[in-house]
């Protein structure tokens, strides 16, 4: 059973849950409803041990232009009483719904197409692998507007880029191609324009077909570790993956290899 929102389609492909965000006319950029509905994505993908992987994509070619910033300044009150109701009993929502600090255990995949910017840049540094469209721009734009990246660019960016890199793109605010910044490492392929998501579906399905503790097990071991000394991460990556070689699914694993067939794994 999937959710969704007027401006949050959810999809399923398969063992992926696709998350399209559904403002094609305003280049995606974020409402309220559409802040509702990728929480409850997220949520669903967690709850939901059928889901495997999750793909993050944009309708109408482009990714996220950010903030509707008309909307904010409006207070919400073009969204539904639902929405807001919503809103109103999880004041921290938002944030989650944008990945700042939360993180879906399943692995999340972004398929960029077109304008990536502000915001979306933003939501982009909370998945977990990045595909872009030739054709896509990126860019955090807050600083020309006297705003600041508050969605978490100025912890996370410099983690995952170089400083020099992250501090450019943070106090320029000007827009970089797709190839530039897969060259600096924030996307991981660039492919031709409007295959962007079928790219990403393709890695989903690579990930869907290995064992699903062992691929969750993976991804919280390598965030767990991220900040440690190597000698505390070493000790949490044992203590992570150990369990995991006395699951049936390892078990699984091992004799499907020895059988030369492919494993049929049931997060056991």
């Amino acid at each position: 059973m999937t959710s969704g929102t007027e401006h949050l389609i959810v999809e399923r492909v398969g063992a992926t849950l696709v998350l399209t965000l559904n403002r094609p006319e305003a280049r995606n950029a974020l409402s309220l409803p559409m802040l509702v509905g990728l929480y409850d994505g997220w949520t669903e993908a967690d709850e939901d041990d059928t889901v495997r992987s999750v793909v993050l994509t944009g309708a109408g070619g482009a990714f996220c232009a950010g903030m509707d910033l008309k909307a904010l300044a409006g207070g919400g009150r073009m969204a539904g009483e639902h929405v807001r109701d919503r809103l109103a009993a999880d004041p921290d929502l938002h944030w989650k719904a944008m990945l700042r600090h939360h993180r879906p255990r399943k692995p999340v995949i972004a398929a960029v197409e077109g304008p990536c910017v502000a915001g979306g840049t933003e939501i982009l540094q909370g998945t977990d692998i990045r595909v872009a469209g030739r054709g896509a721009t990126f860019g955090l734009f807050e600083v020309r507007r006297g705003l600041f990246p508050i969605g978490g660019s100025t912890v996370r960016l410099t983690r995952q880029l170089p400083r020099t890199h992250a501090l450019e793109m943070l106090l320029t605010g000007r827009p970089y191609p797709a190839e530039e910044v897969a060259r600096i490492g924030l996307i991981g392929h660039v492919v031709p324009d409007g295959t962007a998501l079928e790219k990403a579906l393709e890695i989903a399905e690579l990930i869907n077909a290995n064992g699903p503790l062992a691929v969750e097990a993976v991804k919280a071991s390598v965030y767990e570790t991220a900040e440690m000394t190597e000698t505390d991460g070493l000790k949490s990556e044992l203590e992570r993956g150990w369990p995991i070689f006395d699951t049936a699914d390892a078990k699984e694993g091992s004799k499907a290899f020895a059988e030369k067939r492919p494993p049929v794994y049931r997060r056991a």
